[in-house]
């Protein structure tokens, strides 16, 4: 039996700084979506809505940041 190769649970969750009201949020990373994503999500705490990136680096960390919708 093969046993499949795991990413480190690090890599599948980053945060990022709010740009509305400055709070840390973590937020899952969807590794089969690709290297570069962007969505909008809204802040649990202010309810704003912010437009964030992820881009995935070849050694497998993710780089998150976000920027108001």
């Amino acid at each position: 039996m093969r046993k499949k190769k795991r990413r480190n649970a690090a890599c599948e969750e980053s945060s990022y700084r709010c740009d509305a009201c400055g709070e840390e949020i973590v937020v899952p990373i969807d590794l089969s979506a690709g290297s570069s994503q962007e969505y909008v999500e809204d802040c649990p705490v202010c309810c704003r809505p912010n437009l964030i990136h992820v881009e995935l680096e070849e050694n497998g960390e993710a780089r998150v940041w976000a920027e108001r919708e």
